[in-house]
């Protein structure tokens, strides 16, 4: 499967430079197209589910957010 860094996506850049601690890639769908923007930890002090999928970037930036409020043992995050 090709990975994602072939395509020019900024969005993906600029997650993965602000959230080290996961290994942040798009999803294949079933039909070969881009899927859903994932998020693999891969450092527990940066969150704490494993994997985290939303459908833009916009959003898995936001649950990135709240994982890493998790991980602190922060109660202010939102859900």
């Amino acid at each position: 499967m090709e990975d994602t860094i072939a395509f020019d996506n900024p969005a993906l850049d600029r997650l993965r430079k602000d959230f080290p601690g996961h290994h942040i890639w798009r999803s294949r769908r079933w039909d070969g197209r881009l899927g859903e923007y994932v998020a693999t930890l891969i450092d527990p002090s940066a969150g704490v589910d494993a994997t985290v999928m939303r459908p833009d970037p916009v959003e898995l930036r936001a649950e990135l957010m709240r994982e890493a409020a998790r991980a602190r043992g922060s109660h202010r995050y939102l859900r």
